[in-house]
């Protein structure tokens, strides 16, 4: 058995539990390794049946006296047992489990571990874990109990990593000597063992410590090297310092904040050096990215370069095209667009123009990575809204110039922990200013009985000349998922009120008719937008001042204020109204918050401590591999430790390329691997 092998040649794992394993990223066989155990259950002290408490989890070691075959036929027979110790006895039930008549012999002596129901002075077990006592110690141990899908239990885990537990000695340790001693961690093969199968609760939590450890800094050490790979290059380009962006600012009908002016400059700072930029750019909706986006590709055109935006969806690049081709034309600047619903003849001359330097300014969807699109001089690549792009689409738009600039932007708030993380590869800037005169959007949580109280009030806005959003989690009606679908709202609304012009909008529409829905809410045509989560970004309708979202107990924090920034874009004052149906803590944590904030920054950092990372922001989907032991709002201290501690190494050797950081390496790889990082 190799622990570089497929899981499925390991034996006794077929076709189906290892394609359930996959779900537990588990796709190799020593991959088990790294499947740690949510929590354990302590097998070694025996409780008597006289001192069993109600939904106590123990384990009872009792002789059986009695099987009783219960009601049922064939395989769906129940099994009772009646067993006793020195102190008393109890009832053992499993349903449904004829199979398990063979399991047990009258007069010996079994381990029950399970939940007790004490009831009317009766004691009970149902389902409860057993095995034979066979006198031997080595059965009193703690057992880990590990996460679970369809098809694995926990029997079968347990077999499967104590085998490999067994290949643990063939592992080398990849963090070096110097780094283990700094931070007081444990070895590799010690914090396996004990993380698996500890002999004491202490051990558990030495191990836990070195893989928390370990995690963050595989995972930081990896980012900074990408970081430092870029910023090391002396071969990027020095945009020309005779290329003023605020020639280009001061055309503006509004001045800029002094947020906005402050990442301008250390944009300028960076293009204007000869090392790679690479830098992000966050701000809440409505902070003014765009404006900054457009002085930068400004420059880069205005230095003889070619610039291109990349957005996530159509009609946010059609709007950034359309916004942009404007203010770039009185400067003599030519852009283009390319999207993969261009008509083919319309895409072709678009090619043509772009190779042949005709095109200053490329915006456009993912469609600007495909392999026919080639640039002339391509000197600064932009992404907006980065987190529905990874590194690797990142990367490829970058190898299209030599080593252009690049800026990335987001209006998804992130907490600067995290950031830390997901973006270890970039610098930071932060536009953490909102425009004068913006109002604050007023925000209102009611439950369902306040549903069509909220609807009278969107019907007195859309009568005043005003439009408004109403927001579901599904698209159609579920049988499985108790919620509100955009289609059933849509049919209910226009039955409602039939005297308005409504429009359904989702995901699964055709693009066209997706545009062409959009367009008419844009000019005023449709008074009212019924959509799922499809306009969660890049939708700019000024008239629009209320939105109302369905079930927002199914959304985070974050995602319910993105939702929120599409309205509140004009002079009037703006609603946000929030219907939950699920009354939880969780949720009503959520409403609280976002009535009491319209700052993103605040909501996200609220978010991330409500919800957990890997929730608030899927890690896999940036080219970062997903954390699966350590925990960013926990373990924050960790985190500079751990950051610290890269910085030692990579300063001493930044291409960990000296013998004694081989593995170290190596192991780096490999953590990257199924993110398809381009960059390592």
């Amino acid at each position: 058995m190799e622990l570089y092998e497929e899981i499925k040649t390991m034996a006794g794992v077929g076709p189906k539990k290892a394609h359930a394993l996959v779900r537990l990223s588990v796709r190799e066989i020593g991959d088990l390794l790294y499947l740690f155990p949510r929590t354990y259950e302590d097998r070694r002290n025996v409780i008597q049946i006289e001192n069993l408490w109600n939904e106590e989890c123990a384990l009872v070691r009792a002789q059986v006296v009695l099987i009783a075959k219960g009601g049922g036929f064939g395989r769906k027979r129940n099994l009772k047992l009646l067993v006793q110790d020195e102190s008393g006895s109890m009832e053992v039930l499993f349903f449904h489990s004829a199979y398990l008549e063979r399991a047990f012999q009258q007069g010996e002596y079994y381990s029950f571990f399970g939940k007790a129901q004490c009831k009317n002075g009766k004691k009970q077990m149902l389902h409860p874990d057993f095995e034979k006592w066979t006198g031997d110690e080595s059965q009193e141990k703690i057992l880990p109990v590990y996460p679970l899908v369809k098809g694995l239990s926990q029997k079968d885990l347990r077999k499967w990593t104590a085998r490999v537990l067994l290949q643990v000695k063939r592992l080398n340790e990849y963090i070096p000597e110097e780094t283990l001693g700094r931070n007081r961690l444990c070895g590799l093969h010690y914090a396996l063992q004990n993380i698996h199968y500890p002999d004491d609760p202490q051990k558990v939590k030495e191990a836990r410590f070195r893989f928390v450890f370990e995690e963050l800094f595989l995972l930081q050490t990896g980012l900074l090297m990408m970081k430092n790979r870029v910023n090391s290059s002396e071969n990027g380009i020095s945009f020309s310092a005779k290329a003023d962006m605020k020639d280009f600012t001061d055309s503006f009908p509004y001045p800029l904040t002094g947020a906005q002016k402050r990442v301008l400059e250390e944009i300028r700072a960076d293009m204007e050096s000869p090392k790679v930029m690479n830098r992000l750019v966050q701000g809440d909706v409505g902070s003014g990215k765009t404006a900054v986006a457009a002085a930068a590709l400004y420059k880069a055109a205005r230095s003889g370069y070619q610039a291109v935006l990349m957005a996530p969806t159509e009609i946010l690049a059609r709007q950034h095209f359309t916004g942009l081709s404007e203010q770039f034309a009185p400067f003599g600047l030519r852009t283009g667009f390319l999207s993969g619903s261009l008509p083919a003849k319309e895409k072709r001359l678009t090619l043509e123009q772009l190779a042949k330097g005709e095109i200053d300014v490329l915006v456009g969807t993912h469609a600007v990575i495909q392999e026919d699109v080639v640039f002339a001089r391509l000197g600064l690549v932009i992404t907006d809204e980065q987190h529905r792009f990874g590194v690797k689409q990142r990367g490829i738009l970058t190898e299209k110039g030599e080593n252009p600039d690049v800026l990335v932007m987001t209006a998804t708030p992130i907490p600067r922990t995290l950031a830390m993380t997901l973006y270890g590869d970039l610098d930071i800037s932060i536009i953490d200013e909102m425009p004068p005169g913006r109002q604050q959007i007023i925000t209102r949580a009611v439950n369902a009985s306040g549903r069509e109280s909220a609807y009278q009030f969107i019907l007195r806005q859309v009568q005043e000349g005003r439009q408004a959003y109403i927001v579901a989690p599904l698209i159609e009606e579920s049988m499985e998922l108790s919620a509100r679908s955009a289609q059933g709202v849509y049919e209910e609304l226009t039955a409602k009120f039939p005297d308005q012009r409504s429009a359904l909008l989702h995901g699964a529409m055709k693009q066209k008719d997706k545009d062409r829905i959009m367009e008419e809410f844009y000019e005023g045509k449709t008074s009212i937008l019924v959509s799922t989560v499809v306009i969660e970004v890049g939708i700019n309708v000024p008239n629009a001042t209320v939105i109302l979202i369905e079930n927002a107990e199914r959304f985070g924090l974050a995602q319910l204020h993105q939702l929120r920034g599409r309205v509140g874009r004009g002079k009037e004052q703006s609603y946000c109204i929030l219907i939950t149906e699920g009354q939880t803590e969780v949720a009503k944590k959520r409403a609280e918050i976002m009535k009491q904030s319209n700052d993103g920054f605040v909501i996200a950092e609220k978010d991330l401590e409500l919800r957990g990372p890997g929730e608030f922001f899927g890690m896999r989907q940036h080219g970062v591999p997903e954390l699966r032991i350590a925990d960013l709002v926990k373990h924050v201290k960790i985190l500079q430790k751990v950051k610290a501690e890269a910085e030692i190494i990579l300063s001493e050797d930044p291409t960990l390329s000296e013998k004694k950081n081989e593995l170290l390496r190596q192991k780096i790889e490999k953590t990257f691997e199924n993110v398809e990082n381009p960059m390592l």
